[in-house]
């Protein structure tokens, strides 16, 4: 999925190639096809294949990588969409079991696969979708399984940290998975166990925030950054501090709020505070939270749940679904352009929220 040469979206020059993804425009079949689909030459497969060929030669020569946005709004059925053309595209269904479609779900894009952790009727289970294949398969599982953790990825490794394994347990170990062997390998431990926790790359190394710890009933504000050269963890006290007295804002608990809602463009964290509806910066230097603007007005939740927060290469990108009006929104916003303006990319008609999300760039 890599390209050299794209143009990026940005203001009004795009707005005729905008305004070709309307609702009506998506909700059309020759727009929105599965990714096994080969009967059309023009399908966004056969554009697929070409970038799939491009993939490893481009990203060895330095080359331009376009990042894609996979999420899922239905129990066994993921979207991909580009964001540099506006473009959506279904891929297969997952082979999966009823148990499986149904149970609690995570997701990690790596490398060029998506995988997606749940649980099967025994045990923890993974299910892997390749992009040069096409195709759903088994993924290899972890030394201990776990769900309700944080994740990122850089290039074709991701680090997995804490969460809770299959009897509840709060955890503080973490795994560091190569897509390029399909291998997990355990890394040294948090200094706090946490689950319902976040996680982002920046600045080459692996940070884990918020989340709450072993009988905790608030939710942790400390992080941790991962140094993969030196392979030990450093707690960064009140990290995760993001709503300040004053706000004004009552925090639902711990129990019921999602995982921290992140995103690094440009090695700069963001983060969506979805109970005041704004865009927060972290300043390294100062360990505190800056807030830079509004979140898109129609983007709404429940106390988190349902809305996409990623970055996407240089641009921040928020999914939000609308119950009442049966649609979901895609909007992007590019740090470098300065103020908040998010750009309304695509609406689809969808009749749910947004359950999982990731962003593979390659």
């Amino acid at each position: 999925m890599a390209k050299k040469g794209v143009k990026q979206l940005k203001g009004d020059e795009n707005k005729e190639e905008k305004e070709d993804v309307s609702l009506a425009k998506i909700d059309q079949p020759d727009n929105l096809r599965h990714a096994g689909d080969r009967s059309d030459p023009s399908s966004l497969i056969h554009q697929l294949d070409e970038t799939s060929r491009l993939t490893v030669s481009s990203a060895a020569r330095g080359g331009i990588a376009e990042h894609w946005v996979y999420f899922s709004c239905n129990l066994s059925v993921w979207e991909a969409f580009d964001p540099i053309h506006c473009r959506l595209m279904l891929l297969p269904k997952m082979n999966c079991s009823d148990c499986f479609r149904f149970s609690d779900k995570e997701s990690l894009a790596v490398g060029t696969e998506l995988l997606v952790f749940g649980r099967d009727i025994m045990c923890n289970a993974i299910c892997k979708y390749s992009v040069m294949t096409r195709s759903w398969t088994s993924g290899a599982m972890m030394h201990t399984p776990r769900c309700l953790f944080g994740s990122a990825s850089l290039g074709e490794i991701a680090i997995v940290g804490g969460g809770c394994d299959p009897l509840g347990n709060v955890l503080d170990s973490a795994e560091l998975y190569n897509s390029e062997t399909g291998k997990w390998m355990t890394i040294p431990s948090l200094n706090k166990a946490r689950k319902m926790c976040s996680a982002v790359f920046m600045d080459g190394k692996f940070y884990i925030i918020g989340g709450t710890g072993v009988g905790h009933l608030e939710r942790l504000t400390c992080g941790e950054v991962y140094d993969l050269k030196t392979k030990t963890w450093h707690v960064i006290p009140n990290m995760y501090r993001i709503r300040n007295e004053g706000d004004g804002e009552t925090v639902a608990s711990s129990s019921i709020e999602a995982p921290p809602l992140v995103g690094v463009v440009n090695n700069q964290l963001y983060a969506a505070d979805h109970a005041l509806k704004v865009v927060k910066k972290y300043d390294k230097e100062e360990n505190l939270w800056v807030t830079v603007g509004q979140l898109p007005e129609r983007a709404t939740s429940m106390n988190g749940w349902g809305i996409a927060f990623r970055a996407c290469g240089e641009r921040l990108i928020i999914i939000t679904g609308n119950n009442d009006e049966g649609v979901i929104e895609i909007y992007s916003w590019a740090p470098r352009d300065g103020s908040v303006k998010w750009d309304l990319l695509v609406r689809k008609r969808s009749h749910s929220f947004v359950y999982n999300c990731a962003v593979m760039g390659c």
